[in-house]
């Protein structure tokens, strides 16, 4: 659900471009959100099940917010990633999805090295806050926002290699998409593996029943 969620905020969040210039930006931002969401639309359902088996569950609330703050650095990060692969394999050259290429200046700098090994850090701290039934709530916060700090910094170094307007408009559509589609999650993240996964400690309240409509 989280991953339909995306495609359906990308495609709302991308129509406002639609109308911008020749409406070319609209069609480049969404068939590349469309390819990244299609592509992990059974990863992410393998992972939605490793998480709900091996995850206590939290509040509705903090379910929410964890999942929106995720979703987030999934976008922000998977549209610089398809930015560098682009740049790395040259598919502005072979694939029509690709053209133009975004952040064309990428490929001279510096932040085409450094790009991979700190995308591949947050990914590793993020995974581990979520998947680790070790760490308590706290490490997993810290490790979250280090995770999202570390992304963050991926990404600018792309944006510090050159002006890219589409290519902004791109992160920011990806960003809001990841984070609606991460929000959605959430809800499922809070009740991940039922009253198994209930942590320690805690008590089960009871439902109220329901009130009978006269």
């Amino acid at each position: 659900m989280g991953i339909l969620a995306f495609l359906a905020a990308a495609t709302l969040f991308a129509w406002s471009l639609r109308y911008v210039g020749d409406g070319a930006g609209f069609g480049q931002i969404l068939s590349r959100l469309s390819f990244f969401g299609l592509a992990l639309l059974l990863p992410a359902m393998l992972l939605a099940a490793v998480l709900g088996a091996r995850t206590y569950r939290v509040e509705n609330r903090l379910g929410k917010r964890a999942g929106t703050l995720v979703g987030a650095v999934v976008g922000w990060t998977s549209f610089f990633a398809l930015s560098w692969l682009a740049v790395a394999l040259g598919l502005q050259g072979r694939d029509e999805l690709f053209r133009p290429v975004l952040f064309a200046s990428l490929g001279e700098s510096v932040s085409f090295y450094l790009f991979v090994p700190l995308a591949l850090l947050a990914t590793g701290l993020v995974v581990y806050a979520l998947y680790s039934r070790k760490a308590d709530f706290d490490v997993r916060r810290h490790l979250m926002f280090a995770g999202a700090g570390v992304t963050a910094l991926a990404g600018l170094l792309v944006l510090l290699t050159g002006f890219d307007l589409l290519g902004i408009a791109g992160v920011l559509v990806s960003t809001l998409s990841g984070a609606a589609g991460g929000w959605v999650s959430g809800i499922g993240y809070a009740r991940a593996g039922g009253d198994a996964m209930i942590p320690p400690g805690s008590t089960i309240r009871p439902r109220p029943p329901r009130r009978k409509h006269q």
